[in-house]
């Protein structure tokens, strides 16, 4: 009776021991990997941030203006606004207008 309580309690103990080690090694290991990836949302960021920087200098009208004169640009005209397409089916819209044209001839084409 002492004999079989002795050897339940001592398998019960040697099984959450091993379960317990596992279960440690298991979460070491995502530990690691968590780190890991925190690193390299790190990195990612600051990529973003840095991106975003020049982004916002190289397109400030300023730099933009800079960089007109020293390509020598004089006739530099900005685009007019209705030029400016706010969705891409405007744009199809319009571009897909049937519009009578004159060709060198005198004669009407249709535009497709």
């Amino acid at each position: 009776m002492f004999k079989t309580k002795f050897i339940i309690s001592l398998t019960i103990l040697v099984i959450f021991l091993l379960t317990t080690s596992a279960i440690k090694n298991k979460t070491r290991v995502i530990e690691k990997q968590i780190t890991n990836l925190n690193k390299i949302i790190l990195i990612k960021e600051k990529n973003i941030n840095e991106a975003e920087l020049d982004f916002h200098y190289l397109t400030s009208p300023v730099e933009i203006e800079k960089k007109i004169n020293i390509i020598g640009l004089n006739n530099y005209q900005p685009i007019k606004y209705s030029n400016i397409y706010l969705k891409i089916s405007d744009y199809n819209i319009i571009h897909n207008k049937i519009s009578n044209l004159n060709n060198l001839n005198g004669e009407k084409i249709q535009k497709k």
